[in-house]
């Protein structure tokens, strides 16, 4: 409907009405306290615009301009910016919303406009209203989104200088605190082996319980744990290494070695939560390939891997191994009887120089050399089977 010139006038008038966008400034600061504490003229200069374009499309619907909207998700994009939540964000909006319109037909009344008008006015006030505010929503969530991304990012390329050789000098102090890190901070780096975005979000949602920084690193959700992530909850099949607390100029060799124990891990079949330095061994072992299978060939070239006996003689003695050499505990893991186990046993020292009989008296390095030879043949035959 178009506006009477009357209804134009006392529009206008509202609009440079300096007592008006006092009101409104401090009826959103009073139910804002995010907005409050901003600085009272970065309040006055978004609501004048804002008021001005709302006054100016009511009394003509054909002023509404792209521009006015363009306003509108700049105020949002400002205060994602500033961090203010968006629910304070628009407790304050709606605050001066409503005063708006008490005023506005308060003084069409005291002007004599008729009452039908007044009605007509309100509502089409109510609907260009609406829609910027709307528009205020839309450029809060993109800058929010490009604020988060713009975080993930510098957090990830922190993570990368500071993990990865060859990927920069030392982050200065203040890209540290940015990050929530300390300079003199210990940290727990860890590793998993989660590569999907979406996952990764989720599993760095549980490990920020832990403080610190994650992201992807050499393609893996990677990150600085401020403490020990023990206890932590994870997705099945989810692998994930931490070393213990170090200083951050060690971090680069440490997360080398937890990307080792990630390998070695996985193929073991291994899932959930392992520290870095209870594979220790097993990383130290894998790290020299051609001495496990020089040592293999030494210790193991009379077992035939294509022989299904053999190869229940080699399960047998390093299950025997890693039960601490304890001929019952064993057989009760392998499901045998422990004479079955001591067979075995015997016939493997029958075909081989292994000697690992209860009191066969080897010293610990000779129980490394075996348990080494034992696990990298079975690796072996195994990865020949698949």
């Amino acid at each position: 409907m178009p506006a009477t010139p009357l209804l134009r006038q006392v529009l206008d008038a509202m609009a440079a009405d300096e007592a008006v966008l006092d009101e409104l400034v401090e009826a959103a600061r009073s139910q804002s306290p995010a907005v409050a504490r901003l600085p009272a003229a970065e309040n006055r200069r978004h609501i004048q615009v804002l008021l001005g374009a709302a006054l100016r499309a009511t009394a003509n619907p054909d002023s509404a301009s792209r521009d006015d909207y363009t306003t509108a998700e700049t105020l949002g994009a400002d205060r994602a910016a500033q961090g203010v939540p968006l629910t304070d964000l628009l407790r304050g909006v709606q605050a001066g919303r409503t005063l708006a319109a008490r005023v506005a037909v308060e003084r069409c009344r005291a002007a004599g406009v008729p009452d039908d008008v007044i009605l007509e006015t309100v509502l089409d006030a109510e609907r260009y209203t609406g829609a910027l505010e709307r528009h205020i929503v839309k450029g809060y969530h993109a800058a929010e989104l490009q604020l988060s991304r713009t975080v993930r990012d510098a957090r990830t390329q922190l993570l990368r200088t500071l993990l990865l050789p060859g990927a920069g000098n030392p982050p200065a102090p203040e890209e540290l605190h940015r990050a929530g890190l300390r300079p003199g901070g210990r940290y727990h780096c860890v590793v998993s082996d989660v590569s999907d975005p979406a996952q990764a979000r989720a599993v760095e949602q549980a490990l920020l319980e832990f403080g610190g920084v994650y992201g992807l690193v050499e393609g893996r959700l990677t990150g600085l744990a401020a403490r020990p992530p023990g206890g932590l909850t994870l997705a099945p099949g989810v692998l994930l290494i931490a070393a213990p607390a170090a200083a951050l100029p060690a971090l680069r060799e440490i997360h080398q070695l937890c990307a080792a124990a990630l390998r070695t891990a996985a193929a073991q079949h291994r899932r959930g939560y392992h520290d870095l330095t209870a594979l220790a061994g097993e990383i130290a072992l894998t790290a020299q390939p051609l001495l496990g299978d020089l040592l293999t060939a030494d210790l193991l070239g009379a077992l035939d891997p294509g022989n299904p006996f053999h190869h229940e003689l080699a399960a047998t003695a390093l299950a025997y191994l890693d039960h601490g050499q304890r001929l019952r505990t064993t057989a009760e893991a392998l499901h045998l009887h422990p004479n079955t186990v001591r067979y075995r046993l015997d016939r493997l020292a029958e075909l081989t120089p292994l000697s690992l009989t209860e009191n066969a008296g080897a010293n610990v390095l000779d129980s490394v050399r075996s348990w080494w030879a034992l696990h990298h043949w079975l690796t072996r035959v195994d990865t020949v089977t698949d």
